[in-house]
């Protein structure tokens, strides 16, 4: 059975099955809800009932309390409705957001090589191309681990391969299946696009990527998007690493920047020991960031994807070089325990 969701103030209908959480529902409509952690913790996703029944299915108190469900409150990544409902959402219309609908897919493993002595990239081979924006992400099943885990694509649209970077997590069973399991010709389902995370090229400004660990994965594809497009804008792309053997794609970066003039690309190294030979930068990313652009930043785009400490850092040093949230870009994936923190605080920035 299915029924008609009406989201407001855009006044789309759709239709959504008996079962169905809002989101899901809407997502696959192409309509974006504000969402993070997808199991009912961090109240990202609240909307309001206007019209309808529903249920509020797994929803923490934490992030849905007593008084807002009085009030007719959802989260909608847990919540299914009864009836024909509306609600009420804030919907952030993007001028640079496409409305792709989220699809199902089933991918083949065609190549996997080590990038790192922790990162996996695999590649996943589909029938048709999958249509989604640089930036965004999937998100994977593994078999015989519960539940789904997020992992950005590493290249641009417009081919029939999804590439993916999974560093493997001491003690998690996905990302260890991932490197030690899984072979050539294996088969993975996953969900997508997903996620906020793109070029805003309707600003027509310059860009700074700033990249951790596995987190360069996104900031690789839309780079490798916006060269595809002929951007001519400049680009920086900074890129840590603990040491030489974690950095990976670096000669893929560097002819690149010999390549194009409007191409900055800086390689940082973390680790104390890093070897005499090395010379690119020493240090943190932000570090890197603020000496090359000596602290200001005014002007700029930045996006950023790695690890919670790294953004932290980058946020402050760009703030610091008066660049402001809405200028600043970044996409974070919430464990079931980084999302119960959030429910008990308020998030700082609506983009980051």
């Amino acid at each position: 059975m299915s029924y008609q969701l009406t989201i407001e103030p855009i006044g789309q209908t759709i239709d959504i099955e008996e079962g169905q959480t809002v989101l899901d529902a809407c997502l696959r409509a192409g309509v974006w809800l504000p969402h993070a952690c997808g199991h009912g913790l961090c109240a990202t996703c609240k909307v309001q009932v206007v019209e309808g029944e529903f249920e509020h299915g797994e929803a923490s108190p934490f992030a849905l309390m007593d008084f807002e469900r009085d009030e007719r409150k959802i989260l909608a990544c847990c919540a299914t409705v009864e009836c024909d409902t509306v609600i009420e959402a804030e919907v952030d219309e993007d001028p640079d957001a496409q409305f792709i609908g989220l699809q199902d897919f089933s991918g083949r493993v065609v190549k996997a090589d080590m990038l790192t002595p922790t990162i996996r990239g695999i590649w996943l081979e589909v029938d048709e191309p999958v249509h989604f924006q640089a930036g965004q992400y999937v998100m994977l099943k593994v078999p015989g681990v519960q539940g789904e885990r997020a992992f950005s694509i590493g290249n641009a649209p417009g081919t029939n391969l999804v590439e993916l970077h999974i560093r493997k997590v001491p003690g998690g069973a996905a990302t260890t299946w991932l490197h030690d399991v899984l072979n050539l010709g294996d088969t993975l389902e996953f969900t997508a696009p997903l996620g906020r995370f793109f070029t805003r090229k309707s600003a027509n400004l310059p860009m700074i990527f700033l990249a951790g660990g596995s987190g360069l994965s996104s900031p690789k594809a839309m780079i490798e998007e916006l060269f595809n497009e002929g951007c001519t804008l400049p680009m920086t792309l900074v890129q840590g690493a603990r040491n030489e053997a974690e950095l990976y794609y670096h000669n893929y970066f560097t002819e690149l920047a010999a390549k194009h003039a409007n191409f900055t690309y800086i390689p940082a190294l973390s680790d104390a020991d890093v070897s005499a030979s090395w010379t690119g930068a020493k240090g943190f990313v932000h570090e890197a960031l603020k000496a090359h652009f000596n602290n200001d930043f005014r002007g700029h785009k930045a996006y950023m994807c790695g690890p919670p400490p790294m953004i932290e850092a980058c946020i402050s040093t760009l703030m610091q070089g008066q660049l402001f949230e809405r200028d600043i870009y970044t996409e974070r994936f919430l464990t079931s325990a980084d999302a119960e923190g959030l429910a008990k605080k308020s998030p700082l920035f609506k983009h980051v």
